[in-house]
């Protein structure tokens, strides 16, 4: 974070912030009594973007009453961040039942409780109301919790529930007060509720200490004031602070190159556009979606390990956004599906944790603990479920993105080079041409933005170090084999009814124009090999299938023998340690070029996660990750 603002402190600035605390009183009450603002008034007019941080999240009604008032405002920011801790999340059926008097309230938790499953330790994002409104619940223990924050707040809100967890430490109420100060700028508006009367000098002491002016005027007629305390941040030091590792200066709203038009490129233009960006998206292809995500159907389903590794962490986050998106853009049963995935297990893995807790199992659970007529002989020996699980045609969701208000798209765009040209970047094809400038660069284009840079590191000495940092990177050719069920009827072979996966994956039932299919794959081959033939591919998917589904494979044999089988082909572009690279290029606090690429196999569990990591930290917005899950997404990590 970086301070701005004079470090001149005397008896003018003193009485301003007390006249602005008591006219926030005054506003607050006056409001209160029309019944048309929760627990605080924001000064969030006319901004781009307002993020406020919640120490205690409890049944959710400052949220929710904030969301509402955000509704409401006409000038309210284009985004509302709000990221809310808890030790423990509530019921989904409490956030439900605590509104039913109030129907404006009610409507909003209907939204939420729906999504509110598998709250495991770590953040869940929501993307709400379009997308403008984003929850970001963080369960855990509150100080490592806050630890975790990469952001600079606009409001903190904390309560007496925070203030007896910071009493009970060895550094008592200091250690939350500097807590809170490490998510703050100068400005940041804070208020306490629900704090004992005999507390208040001291929690007035701490925060002061900290940087805090704190407003102990004592209210009548209003309860709520007499449970509270406000502040502002704004310390008689200048602000500095070495431990963000990341540029934390907002980047300016304006217009963005995104190379790239697949499940990459395209959740970066949606998730830039709805926060105002306008984004114009190259492609060398003449349509979208025409390379790896113009995979027919592929399966969004979480990993699963026995530690609960980064990678299945990563995962459940992105899953988790990616089915948002899906139910918000897609028409269900034509271009997804929340089928749910079975897994089998292969040589006994993988597993689940040892104590894996009862918000885990609606993520993954053994397959006996599964409740579905389905029969399957995947079913005979030991396989896990994921009722999470979904099918996708990532062409349609890439379709959709780029569809959106504030994204265009630029088909036979054959990006060849990148030049910087003072403030911003020039981009170049083959003849050396300049196709567009742009301020602001994103290069979402799998293993063509490793060429790029490649190619950019010759000319620019100054950037090969930092290129250096880079993971080594690859590309993994891929053959889907795929055909019609006879007469559109799944029941005529032992095809199960929901996808499987394991070794390989069988998607049946697919509606597609020529009927409905069902789709095994996909083979592995580096780049770097010669290209095996597609009757080998294909074999090598079917040997996959005699592990995964013997009875299957057996009514199937005479189809692959007969070469009867379809094909579809792609090339992934794969990172060494198997995880995407998000993040600035060119350092600085004003970085302008940036890459989201190198999702594998994994395009439709981790493309929106990815997109919203990089729209956070372009726009100093709250992590959709703790910090140390979105370090290892660090583009310059090797």
């Amino acid at each position: 974070m970086h301070g701005r603002g004079s470090t001149s402190h005397g008896k003018w600035k003193t009485t301003f912030l007390a006249a602005a605390l008591t006219q926030r009183r005054v506003t607050y009450r006056q409001r209160l009594e029309s019944g048309t603002v929760g627990l605080m008034e924001y000064s969030w007019h006319q901004l781009p973007c307002w993020r406020i941080l919640d120490t205690d999240f409890g049944d959710g009604e400052n949220f929710f009453r904030t969301w509402l008032a955000w509704r409401g405002d006409a000038n309210a920011p284009r985004i509302l961040h709000y990221v809310a801790c808890c030790d423990s999340p509530v019921a989904s059926s409490h956030l439900l039942s605590w509104t039913q008097g109030t129907p404006d309230l009610q409507a909003l938790s209907q939204i939420l409780a729906p999504q509110w499953l598998g709250l495991l330790p770590g953040f869940h994002r929501f993307l709400l109301d379009q997308g403008q409104v984003i929850l970001t619940l963080c369960i855990g223990e509150l100080s490592h919790l806050l630890r975790q924050q990469q952001f600079a707040a606009d409001t903190l809100c904390f309560s007496g529930k925070a203030l007896r967890t910071a009493a009970a430490s060895h550094d008592g109420s200091v250690w939350l007060a500097k807590a809170l100060a490490r998510c703050s700028r100068r400005g940041t508006t804070l208020r306490c509720r629900h704090v004992d009367h005999a507390d208040r000098p001291a929690w007035q002491g701490a925060l002061t200490q900290c940087g805090f002016a704190v407003d102990m005027a004592q209210t009548t007629g209003c309860v709520e004031f007499a449970e509270c305390l406000d502040g502002i941040f704004d310390p008689p030091w200048p602000i500095r602070y070495s431990r963000q590792p990341l540029p934390t200066a907002a980047l300016p709203i304006e217009s963005c190159v995104v190379v790239g038009a697949g499940l990459a490129g395209a959740a970066v233009a949606s998730s830039l556009a709805r926060r105002g960006w306008r984004v114009q998206v190259l492609d060398q292809a003449d349509t979208p979606a025409a390379g790896a995500s113009g995979l027919p159907v592929g399966l969004v389903v979480p990993h699963v390990s026995s530690d609960d590794c980064p990678l299945s962490r990563l995962s459940r986050a992105g899953v988790r956004l990616m089915l948002q998106q899906a139910s918000a853009c897609l028409v269900q049963n034509q271009h997804w599906a929340p089928s749910g995935v079975l897994e089998r297990q292969v040589r006994g893995t993988p597993q689940l944790p040892k104590h894996w807790p009862e918000a885990g199992l609606e993520w993954s659970r053994t397959h006996q603990a599964k409740s579905t007529a389905q029969t399957c002989d995947a079913m005979i020996d030991s396989s896990l479920w994921h009722p999470q699980g979904a099918w996708i045609k990532p062409g349609e969701l890439v379709r959709a993105w780029l569809n959106q208000p504030g994204v265009s798209f630029q088909a036979g765009a054959r990006v060849d080079a990148l030049r910087s040209c003072g403030v911003g970047w020039k981009l170049l094809d083959a003849t050396g041409r300049v196709i567009c400038e742009a301020k602001t660069v994103v290069l979402a284009n799998a293993c063509g933005a490793m060429t790029l840079l490649r190619k950019l590191a010759e000319h620019a000495p100054d950037l090969r170090t930092c290129l250096a940092r880079l993971p080594a990177s690859q590309g993994m050719r891929g053959l889907t084999s795929w055909g019609l069920h006879p007469e559109g009827r799944v029941e005529q072979r032992a095809f199960p009814d929901i996808p499987v996966n394991g070794s390989g994956s069988v998607i049946p039932g697919i509606p597609v124009k020529s009927g409905t299919a069902w789709f095994i794959g996909s083979s592995y081959q580096p780049e770097t090999q010669p290209e095996r033939p597609d009757t080998s591919n294909h074999w090598r998917n079917f040997e996959h299938l005699e592990q995964l589904l013997p009875k299957l494979a057996n009514d199937l044999r005479a189809v692959f023998e007969g070469q009867q089988v379809l094909s579809w082909k792609g090339t992934r572009c794969v990172m060494a340690d198997r995880l995407p690279v998000v993040g600035p290029l060119d350092g600085g606090n004003q970085p302008g070029l940036w890459i989201c690429a190198g999702m594998g196999s994994r395009g439709l569990s981790f493309s929106v996660l990815c997109a919203e990591l990089l729209a956070a930290r372009m726009g100093a917005e709250p992590l959709p990750l703790e910090s140390q899950l979105a370090k290892a997404l660090e583009a310059l990590r090797a």
